[in-house]
């Protein structure tokens, strides 16, 4: 073999390992990923069932609901348009109640119901989650000035 043929056998051999390499750092990622939906976006996209994802909105009024165990919590997801059941055992967050802002991350169902594994609640007055804000602002729910204001207007008392 000539030495062009050697180092042309060379590179390929390096691209093919270079390749294969590649293919498994973007498994290992996908594997690692958790997307995050609102719950249009769940009724409108196909959203992977028996998966790890999160979704976000608020709380809708009057949809709390818990078991008689005291551990388990049921509640609706709303981004104004459309609305998810979430099922969640365990504490919930100090700041979580109705019509507050909302972040749960667990699998959805078949059944059209997500199973949270953990429950996030906004942590001021101001804060949102960008996911959770920005599809509210899609659905034409995001009142940036009443949040604010509400803000501003607990700043100002003496």
């Amino acid at each position: 073999m000539t030495r062009k043929r050697l180092r042309l056998y060379a590179v390929l051999s390096g691209l093919a390992a270079l390749g294969v390499a590649t293919a498994l750092v973007l498994s290992a990622f996908n594997d690692s990923l958790v997307f995050f939906y609102s719950p249009t976006e769940l009724k409108t996209k196909s959203a992977p069932f028996e998966r790890q994802l999160r979704i976000g909105g608020l709380v809708a009024e009057h949809s709390v609901a818990r078991s008689d165990d005291g551990r388990t919590t049921d509640f609706t997801v709303t981004d104004g348009t459309n609305t998810v059941r979430v099922t969640y055992t365990g504490a919930l967050p100090d700041l979580f109640r109705e019509g507050q802002g909302v972040v749960a991350e667990g699998v959805l169902r078949r059944d059209g119901t997500f199973r949270a594994s953990s429950v996030l609640a906004k942590h001021d007055e101001r804060y949102m989650p960008p996911e959770v804000a920005a599809a509210l602002k899609k659905s034409g729910h995001w009142q940036e000035g009443a949040a604010t204001a509400g803000a501003a207007a607990k700043g100002a008392a003496p």
